[in-house]
């Protein structure tokens, strides 16, 4: 299993960010692979499941292993058939607003292809 850190920084607030991490109702609107989450709940949390529609009508299972919302810090797996990713987020002040930390676990080719979306994004996800 490969791993694979991707890192941003932009100016929306760190309040703001967690925020659109945290609903799975803002999803869409920064994650440009995102159509829709169907999940039963409305904000991450540990055991919540549902499934990813993709823009390209591709649906992907998911877990949420953690969440720590005074650390800002979050752990959630992915499956699509066979493959499987584990993905860490993490939110920080920064100077120039906020920083985000993106890391992923799973098979390298799968990394390497998703990475542009997930820098993609994190951009999005940082504006204000």
């Amino acid at each position: 299993m490969a791993e694979l850190t991707l890192r941003a920084v932009g100016r929306a607030h760190p309040d703001t960010v967690w925020f659109r991490y945290t609903s799975f109702r803002q999803w869409p609107a920064w994650s440009p692979q995102i159509v829709r989450v169907e999940t039963r709940d409305e904000r991450i949390e540990p055991g919540a499941r549902g499934t990813i529609r993709s823009f390209l009508g591709v649906r992907a299972a998911f877990l949420v292993e953690s969440v720590d919302d005074e650390r800002r810090t979050w752990t959630w797996r992915v499956r699509l058939g066979p493959l499987r990713m584990r993905l860490t987020h993490e939110v920080r002040p920064h100077r120039d607003g906020t920083e985000t930390r993106l890391g992923m676990q799973g098979p390298a080719p799968v990394l390497a292809a998703y990475a542009p979306l997930a820098r993609l994004a994190l951009r999005r996800l940082l504006t204000p």
